[in-house]
């Protein structure tokens, strides 16, 4: 990603906070998790779980937001009904806002996050993908 891509899909981020909230979140990830696969589901709730904690600062927790207000977000620039290729405007932008934020990201949340991906995908979940970009 060219730092002008990155620039506009923070843009994007930022415009999208106003569509975030904790019930549309959950509703759209138990709605097309599946679909959407484990890494971009791992990736949501990296952010998610990050969101929670009370030292995250609040610059932090407005791209977190900025990212989830996007993934919720009912018309984006793919849409996620596509199949194949729904998601991937998504991943793109949560992969940029894990990067923002993967200082915040220890072990007790992604332990959180996979937890909840074993109990929606079952026991052989890879965040290895994931987890090698947010080192």
């Amino acid at each position: 990603m060219t730092s002008q891509q990155e620039q506009d899909t923070l843009d994007q981020l930022n415009e999208s906070e106003k569509h975030y909230s904790d019930t549309k979140f959950w509703s759209k990830l138990k709605k097309y998790g599946k679909k959407a696969g484990s890494s971009v589901v791992y990736a949501v709730l990296l952010l998610y779980f990050t969101l929670q904690k009370p030292e995250v600062p609040k610059k932090t927790k407005g791209i977190i937001i900025g990212a989830l207000g996007y993934f919720i977000l009912p018309l984006d620039l793919i849409p996620d009904l596509a199949i194949g290729v729904g998601f991937t405007d998504d991943l793109g932008a949560l992969g940029l806002a894990l990067l923002q934020v993967a200082m915040y990201i220890d072990q007790d949340i992604k332990d959180q996050a996979r937890a909840k991906l074993i109990e929606w995908f079952g026991d052989h979940v890879d965040t290895s993908d994931v987890d090698a970009k947010i080192l």
